[in-house]
């Protein structure tokens, strides 16, 4: 009896002193915390647990009257700071709530000095008030809107786009449009729960001891008759069976890589088709070789041009195929200048940009869009965005303009127009400009239309200005014909960007069709650089409508979340724009950008788009050069591998370190949701629905598959089905959601990361849905080298 007596009181010793350290870290941390401006709460918090500890040595039963009080004032705390959201309340009450759980257990409070029923009834009442609390969030999520499409806006006709068969998928974005919207309905809201896997595919390209740890699989294939064509990381092409996944042929560049390389990834393929191709399948006869090509893009700076139906290269084109990019580009070299995106190609026409290192000195290739003959591979222009007279072609040992903003991602082209529109980024270095020229800024971070057939400017909209923030417009615009509220049909381009805003312009003129006002943003640049002093605000836009307080910070529990809160009064942070500083920047949105190179999805019959934009904050910190960190790079030194961590940006004043903004825990600072899947209302540009997307289910050290809203790489699709399908998020699924209210319909396990975007496609009357499963390394999902295809079983 001495020896359980002598364990009750040992266990109550350990609690004492639980809530002891507890309860002096969080007033040592609260002061902490008020002098930098924050909530007082855990001041109060931290003399509630230490009074609490000195009642338990004591084994007084007073403690649990005192816990109650506390337990229930830090409910009323949290509701006050972040309302119903779940997952903002966990970390204010969960280590709170079971350690009041704890001490209601018999072999602790029994051994308290005095039993105190109506103590111990107190703190049961708070606990449950607590739990009731934490119930009621689960089923009514603030974040989330919950809307639904109106009835008329529920019909869709499947209408082939510009004369492509329904059952096709023959561009990045199905139409060179980017639209990324299917006509096929075989699969549907109604069956699209019975989906399953069709065929596999592995193409057997996985990472190397020479590859950076960029190495993505972020292909979106292409479908065109019987044949699906798509490309790996180190951009071998192959043409499988569409029907039954099977290699008919495959072609492997050779690609060397080093660690050098910023990024190893292919985005897709593009495919042309010469008339003499199509009078040939009319007329039931076989093509001539390369008739129907494909073009195939590749990270050493080489475009290739094959057969699309025996994978040979197409003798005419170029170097036997083979088309060097590097050809009068300053500073070449392998991994300096990548094309990671398939170009745009018309009936005579390829139009190609790249993307060059970010953040690693002034001494970069350059960002130049240049236009060859299909046939030939012969230059026709060029538009060079650096340069004072953009469409000069150097001549002999003349170079493109270095470090000019370049276009990475995808294009878009209207056929009608004969106009290509082209994302733009900013000339690196990024995080620091006092260098820039005006020809520098004047093509940088915005849309850039040019003619195709001349290459020259038609015009051009900046979503930034003086962009600091690494704000490239990200991801592919999408073309469609709105009815405005006039009942008048006006053709536009949407551009989704890093910040958030989606910008509608006319796309003949440029203009704004959304309005998009200039705004005040913050001021005080860094040390010989220089700000502006507004930005455009689209209207349409998923950016944070409120700046970032205190109160959204975030942890897996109370003591992290101190920490973020720390951390986050410790940085500079005045809203969107904040410019970058020594003393470090919170970037929100953040560098990876609200939306990436994934786009939107739009149904232009039922003028709806689908989207997926995360929140995810970074920070930046400028370092001034001195000792370790010298202007110009060592002897022999050569590239970076890496778009986070330290960043050298040579030839400028200060360096950079770039991270996502984390707890010592490694958990994200800011509270989630991380990313969402959304649609708009086209006609009135309102969020009609948006649901929290992902779970932790691979990112946290246990697969526990809470749905918290995960950051995301990759796009959704929409069919006239009513159903889109995204993968993109950090865990390993591809799901599928009702296009009308948001419902989650189907989801299937990815043997490896889906930083992809899906397509759908018809073959012999069966509809299948593709996603390319290969992770991301820099993400850091499973890598992989799956190709999956699922359909319904019964379809014929």
């Amino acid at each position: 009896m001495q020896t359980q007596t002598l364990l009750a009181r040992i266990l109550v010793i350990i609690t004492a002193l639980f809530a002891a350290l507890s309860g002096l870290y969080l007033l040592i941390g609260g002061i902490w915390l008020a002098t930098l401006h924050g909530s007082p709460y855990y001041i109060i918090a931290g003399l509630a647990m230490l009074f609490t500890a000195w009642l338990l040595y004591r084994r007084r039963a007073s403690a649990l009257l005192l816990y109650a009080i506390f337990l229930l004032g830090t409910t009323l705390w949290a509701l006050w700071e972040v309302g119903s959201d779940f997952w903002a309340l966990t970390p204010r009450l969960d280590v709170i709530f079971f350690f009041g759980l704890w001490i209601t257990l018999p072999f602790v409070y029994r051994h308290l000095a005095a039993k105190g029923g109506l103590a111990r009834g107190s703190l049961l009442a708070s606990l449950l008030v607590t739990l009731v609390v934490l119930v009621y969030a689960v089923f009514n999520d603030p974040q989330e809107i919950n809307g639904t499409l109106s009835a008329d806006q529920t019909s869709s006709s499947a209408q082939s786009a510009n004369g492509i068969p329904n059952g096709d998928w023959p561009a990045y974005g199905r139409t060179q449009e980017g639209t990324r919207y299917s006509p096929l309905n075989q699969i549907n809201d109604k069956n699209v729960g019975q989906l399953k896997e069709a065929w596999t595919f592995r193409t057997g390209d996985m990472k190397t001891a020479s590859d950076p740890a960029e190495l993505t699989d972020e292909v979106t294939p292409i479908k065109i008759g019987d044949l699906l064509y798509l490309c790996t990381p180190h951009q071998k092409l192959f043409a499988l069976d569409a029907a039954t996944g099977k290699e008919k042929w495959r072609f492997d560049p050779q690609l060397k890589t080093d660690p050098s390389f910023q990024h190893v990834t292919c985005r897709g393929v593009s495919y042309h088709e010469t008339p003499d191709a199509l009078q040939a399948k009319a007329g039931g006869s076989a093509p001539a070789l390369c008739s129907r090509r494909v073009l195939l893009p590749v990270n050493d700076g080489h475009l290739y041009a094959l057969d699309a139906q025996s994978g040979k290269l197409c003798p005419e084109f170029a170097d036997n195929g083979k088309l060097n990019l590097q050809s009068n580009m300053p500073y070449p070299k392998a991994g300096g200048y990548e094309p990671t995106s398939p170009p745009i190609v018309t009936g005579n026409v390829i139009v190609i940009a790249g993307a060059v290192t970010d953040n690693y000195s002034t001494r970069e290739p350059s960002g130049v869009i240049r236009g060859f003959d299909v046939n030939s591979g012969k230059l026709l222009w060029a538009f060079d965005t650096g340069s004072k007279d953009p469409n000069i072609i150097p001549a002999g040992e003349q170079l493109y303009t270095p470090n000019s903003p370049n276009s990475w991602a995808p294009a878009a082209y209207d056929a009608k127009l004969d106009l290509v529109y082209l994302p733009i980024g900013v000339a690196t270095p990024d995080i620091w400009g006092g260098n820039r020229t005006p020809e520098m800024e004047r093509f940088a971070s915005g849309l850039l239309a040019l003619n195709v057939t001349t290459g020259k400017l038609a015009w051009f909209y900046q979503t930034v200005h003086h962009d600091l923030w690494d704000m490239d417009v990200p991801a592919q615009p999408t073309l469609a014909d709105i009815t405005d509220e006039g009942g008048n049909k006006v053709p536009v381009v949407y551009v989704p960007a890093k910040t958030g805003n989606i910008f509608v312009l006319d796309r003949r003129t440029g203009k704004t069709v959304v309005p998009a006002p200039e705004t005040p943003v913050p001021q005080g640049p860094a040390k010989g650089d220089r700000l502006s002093p507004t930005q455009p605000y689209s209207d349409l836009t998923f950016r944070p409508r409120q700046n970032l307080t205190g109160k959204d910070m975030w942890g897996a529990t109370l003591y992290d979340q101190l920490i973020c809160r720390v951390m986050f009064h410790q940085l500079r942070y005045e809203g969107p724009f904040t410019p970058p500083s020594e003393q470090g920047t919170l970037v929100f949105p953040g560098n990876l950008g609200m939306f990436e190179w994934g786009g939107i999805s739009v149904d232009t019959d039922r003028q709806v788009a689908v989207a997926n934009p995360m929140a995810l904050p970074f920070v930046s910190r400028l370092i001034p050069r001195g000792p370790g960190n010298p202007i110009e790079p060592g002897e022999g030194k050569d590239g970076t591998g890496s778009e986070v961590g330290i960043q050298p940006q040579y030839g400028v004043p200060f360096g950079v370190t770039l991270n996502p903004f984390l707890s010592p825990l490694g958990f994200p600072c800011k509270q989630p949701a991380w990313g969402y899947i959304s649609a708009v209302d086209l006609k009135t540009n309102e969020i009609v629905w948006k649901k929290r997307i992902g779970t932790v289910r691979d990112s946290s050290p246990l697969p526990l598959p809470f749905k918290m809203g995960m950051p995301m790489l990759g796009g959704p699709i929409s069919t006239a089905g009513n159903v889109a399908f995204i993968a993109a998020t950090a865990d390993n699924y591809l799901r599928a959601f009702s296009v009308s209210n948001g419902k989650s319909l189907w989801e299937a396990r990815l043997p490896a990361g889906g930083q992809a975007t899906p397509m759908t496609y018809e073959a012999n009357g069966r509809q299948y849905v593709v996603i390319a499963a290969g992770g991301h390394g820099s993400f850091g999902t499973r890598l992989g080298d799956y190709i999956i295809a699922y359909a319904l079983p019964d379809a014929k």
